[in-house]
């Protein structure tokens, strides 16, 4: 058997930045692995300047994401000043900026623990329940509106842990290869740290949770 941490991210509105430009601020229809460490990051009071912790985190667990509710889309307004040109140079004039967000969104996440983790289940249970810094859902402007800690669960994979938390079905994008028949899929968004702003890509494997029922 396997431990796994448990999230509920929820909030009226989340952001998970994937590929962006100055005048575009994409949100992935998933938490990525990078926000996500970052989100643990905070709650264990790791600066983000530490790039030892943040690397012995990072290989601590695997991740897989399960979409409880498809999220709506919406595009807010902003203004910027000395954003990027093409060439790298600041722009002396100020450029709209458009930033998407995710309404509504409901995720279940797991922390597989490896075995050689330097933070354990407890560990980030206790970070989750007390964070040191404040935790929020991609951007500042997205509070959480709930607790993050779904609970512990013991079991043989993700498929069966998630099997354990409602709502029992659901897209799933899993770091892990599931029995079921699943779509490779590719994520630029692990950090790469000590270098400023620069990510290197994984392979995930979409599928879909049919439902068995959690409740029972």
């Amino acid at each position: 058997m396997k431990t796994f941490v448990a999230l509920k991210p929820q909030g009226v509105m989340q952001a998970w930045g994937g590929h962006t430009y100055e005048d575009f601020r994409h949100s992935e229809l998933i938490p990525t692995r990078s926000a996500l460490l970052g989100l643990l990051a905070a709650c264990l009071g790791i600066d983000r300047t530490d790039s030892d912790r943040l690397e012995a985190l990072a290989t601590s667990v695997r991740i897989a994401v399960r979409m409880d509710r498809e999220p709506l889309r919406i595009t807010d307004f902003h203004t910027v000043m000395d954003a990027r040109k093409v060439d790298g140079k600041p722009n002396k004039f100020p450029v709209v900026s458009r930033r998407e967000y995710l309404c509504d969104a409901e995720y279940t996440v797991l922390l597989e623990i490896r075995e050689d983790a330097a933070y354990d289940a407890d560990a980030l249970r206790q970070a989750l329940e007390k964070p040191v810094y404040t935790p929020f859902l991609g951007r500042r402007s997205c509070p959480i509106s709930r607790p993050l800690l779904e609970g512990m669960i013991e079991a043989t994979d993700f498929e069966a842990a998630f099997d354990l938390i409602e709502p029992g079905k659901g897209l799933i994008y899993s770091e892990q290869e599931p029995s079921a028949a699943a779509t490779p899929y590719h994520l630029r968004d692990i950090p790469l740290y000590g270098r400023k702003r620069q990510f290197a890509s994984r392979q995930l494997y979409i599928h879909t949770q049919e439902g068995s029922d959690a409740s029972q």
